[in-house]
């Protein structure tokens, strides 16, 4: 009898070790869960509309040609005429079609979107000869000009011209030559980047001064100027550090410009050296720099000593766009809207985010600014973007360095670019070519070529394990 109750108490000890045990087990299981959903990352709210209300849902070829929502039903018109001006070619003067012609007699394209095409970013020529799709030749020589504006070469003026109108010699030629530079990331992943070098050829004026000066500028992408222009003065002045006062390495300082349409030296916005202040004067000099085209503010055709036989020519008039048609594409560049973000929610993606941060790359490329008034169209007033930008100066060290000042720039400093976009490139243009000459092939190789004040955040993204590379990666993909 004793040994069947010994049995029977074995069983309920059994029963209950097994209860305790799943029980366990299940209590483990919830914890496990809970733990991993308060580790789950979330987005921030409206995290998608980089350009706020100016904000696009378009993932397609044309997600940077679209206007900003709510403009008005004239505005609107206005922003279609413009962008018939900014796509289609100008011609030889004179010419039956009166309101195009004007070209040259020196260009690198025959219109706008010749360097912006479907209004995206441009790209390194792949041959000698090539009509500019979209990156253009700055020369100087020491010294400044009235403004502090660089001085022009004597010999082929401040922008190389590799084409000119018919019966006129090009200024010459010129050719990329790349050399890879070989590295490796600490966990030792190979990478290479490609550096390049500028050759000119088949000069037709004579050479160059022999302390030439020269840079090789992509034409950035033109989603969202209007809203970068909205930003007040104010606060893009207080992120600027130029005296490094907080110790954190990063001294971004604003460049001083001259505005050639009101007389006054202001803020640059604009441009890789954020040497243009308003969109205003860079839409007007870049048709009289790229085009030949005079307008309003920019009648000077640019035609050195050596050059001078070009003075005789027929232009396309006095000047070649009216105020009216400029004004049309003044409009059109400053309400093109911002493609709203990809991926979101995705928890790689948010890691990636958090590594961005933690890293300390948004001190330049700050995740978020809101708008001031802007003074002429206000759909782009007190707006919440993500343009990932202070719009200051930074020196990016020697390896990014063109050794050209621009106003105040020096030749190691570059404006903090725009990254809203930049993971459609492939999309829009075909091709993922980053940086200033488009020497980077990725955004990764971008990110490497860092140096100077972003040398610790290029340090610690080295640092970063293979998968964490890769989810910040994801993160800048989706912007």
């Amino acid at each position: 009898m004793m040994q069947v109750i010994q049995a029977h108490i074995k069983t309920i000890i059994a029963i209950a070790a097994i209860g305790v045990f799943l029980f366990f087990i299940t209590i483990g299981s919830c914890d496990k869960e809970n733990l991993l959903a308060a580790a789950s990352l979330t987005s921030e709210a409206d995290e998608a509309l980089s350009g706020g209300s100016a904000t696009v849902f378009d993932q397609t070829v044309n997600a940077f040609a679209l206007p900003v929502p709510g403009l008005s039903p004239e505005d609107e018109l206005l922003f279609f005429v413009g962008n018939s001006f900014f796509n289609q070619n100008w011609v030889q003067a004179p010419s039956s079609t009166t309101a195009r012609d004007g070209l040259g007699p020196y260009f690198n394209a025959k219109s706008c979107s010749g360097c912006h095409f479907k209004d995206g970013r441009g790209e390194p020529p792949a041959t000698i000869g090539q009509l500019s799709e979209g990156l253009i030749v700055r020369l100087s020589i020491p010294g400044n000009g009235a403004h502090g504006e660089p001085d022009p070469d004597p010999m082929y003026g401040g922008q190389f011209q590799d084409h000119a109108i018919d019966g006129v010699a090009y200024e010459g030629q010129y050719e990329i030559v790349y050399v890879e530079v070989p590295g490796y990331y600490p966990d030792g992943t190979s990478y290479s980047l490609r550096k390049p070098q500028i050759n000119f050829l088949d000069l037709q004026y004579g050479a160059m001064s022999s302390d030439i000066m020269y840079s090789a500028r992509v034409a950035p992408q033109m989603c969202g100027l209007g809203l970068l222009e909205a930003i007040s003065e104010k606060d893009i002045l207080a992120h600027a550090d130029p005296d490094d006062r907080n110790g954190d390495g990063i001294s971004g300082r604003a460049n001083y410009v001259w505005n050639a349409i009101e007389n006054k030296e202001q803020i640059g916005r604009f441009g890789w050296k954020a040497n243009q202040p308003t969109i205003l004067q860079q839409v007007s000099g870049a048709f009289n720099g790229d085009i030949g085209i005079t307008s309003p503010y920019f009648k000077d055709q640019h035609i050195t000593d050596a050059q001078s036989a070009q003075r005789k020519l027929v232009n396309g008039g006095d000047p070649e766009i009216d105020n009216d048609d400029l004004e049309k594409v003044h409009l059109y560049s400053a309400t093109l809207a911002v493609p709203a973000r990809r991926n979101v929610d995705d928890q790689d993606v948010l890691s990636g985010k958090q590594l961005f941060i933690k890293l300390g790359c948004n001190a330049c490329h700050l995740d978020k600014v809101v708008t001031g008034n802007h003074p002429k169209f206000s759909v782009l007033s007190n707006q919440t973007i993500h343009p990932y930008t202070d719009l200051l100066l930074h020196d990016m060290g020697d390896g990014l360095a063109d050794g050209r000042p621009d106003f105040q720039a020096s030749g190691s400093e570059w404006r903090t670019p725009p990254l809203w976009g930049i993971g459609l490139f492939k999309t829009v243009n075909k091709h993922t070519y980053y940086l200033h000459d488009g020497r980077a092939r990725s955004i990764e190789e971008a990110i490497l070529w860092h140096g100077g004040e972003a040398s610790t955040a290029k340090a610690s993204f080295m640092q970063l394990s293979k998968a964490e590379r890769d989810q910040l990666l994801l993160f800048l993909e989706s912007l």
